[in-house]
C-alpha cells in the first residue's frame, strides 16, 4: 500500500482535488463557492494530463545527436501538453464568463445565495 502510494501521489492529491471541487459545485449553495469548486475541477483536471504526459529523465521531441534516434523512450509526446494550453485558455474564458453573470446576478437579485436568488426569481 505504501508503494502505491510512493508511486501515485501526485494521482491521489489530484483526485482529492477534483472531490473536493465536485463537491463545492454540486453543494454549496453561494454562486461564488461554486465558481471556486469549478475552477477546482479545471486545474485538477489539467494537472492530471500534465502528470500523466512527464516522463522521468525525458527530452523534448528535437533532434539531438546526444540521443539516439532509434529510442523514442527518451523523447516527451507534446500533445498533451499542447492540449492543456488549450484548456487553460477554454479554463480562463469560462471563470472570466461565469464572473461576468454572478456580478449580473448580484446587481440584480442583490444576493449570491442561490435558494434566495430562486425566492426572489418567482
Amino acid at each position: 500500500m505504501l508503494e502505491l502510494l510512493k508511486g501515485h501521489y501526485a494521482y491521489f492529491f489530484l483526485m482529492l482535488l477534483f472531490v473536493i471541487g465536485l463537491y463545492a459545485m454540486m453543494m454549496k449553495k453561494n454562486l461564488m463557492k461554486k465558481i471556486m469548486g469549478m475552477s477546482m475541477v479545471q486545474s485538477a483536471t489539467i494537472m492530471v494530463w500534465i502528470v500523466a504526459a512527464f516522463k522521468h529523465g525525458g527530452t523534448v521531441p528535437i533532434l539531438d545527436r546526444s540521443i539516439p534516434v532509434d529510442n523514442p523512450d527518451l523523447y516527451i509526446n507534446p500533445l498533451p501538453h499542447t492540449l492543456m494550453l488549450t484548456a487553460i485558455v477554454v479554463a480562463v474564458v469560462t471563470l472570466g464568463v461565469s464572473f461576468a453573470l454572478v456580478i449580473s446576478i448580484y446587481r440584480n437579485f442583490k444576493s449570491l445565495d442561490e435558494p434566495t436568488i430562486l425566492k426572489r426569481m418567482k
